[in-house]
């Protein structure tokens, strides 16, 4: 069965949509009751959706830090 799901399982609630596959809470529980054509036409429009999430990490993370730190000088030792 196909899917577009990509293990980012987050919703933005601005747009309902999951970041990282672009489906609604409700199209992700039912997928599997979806036939094959309806999830084929899903997917087709998933990528537009995607463009309306804004993506922001959930999270800071230890190497972005670093990152920024080095390149704002304030990493110093």
């Amino acid at each position: 069965m196909i899917s577009p799901c990509i293990l980012v399982c987050s919703i933005d609630m601005k747009t309902g949509y999951c970041f990282g596959c672009g489906r609604t809470r409700d199209e992700i529980a039912g997928w599997m009751d979806f036939s094959d054509a309806e999830r084929r036409s899903l997917m087709e429009i998933l990528p537009a959706r995607l463009e309306t999430v804004e993506r922001k990490p959930r999270r800071e993370t230890r190497r972005r830090r670093m990152a920024a730190e080095a390149t704002n000088g304030s990493g110093d030792a």
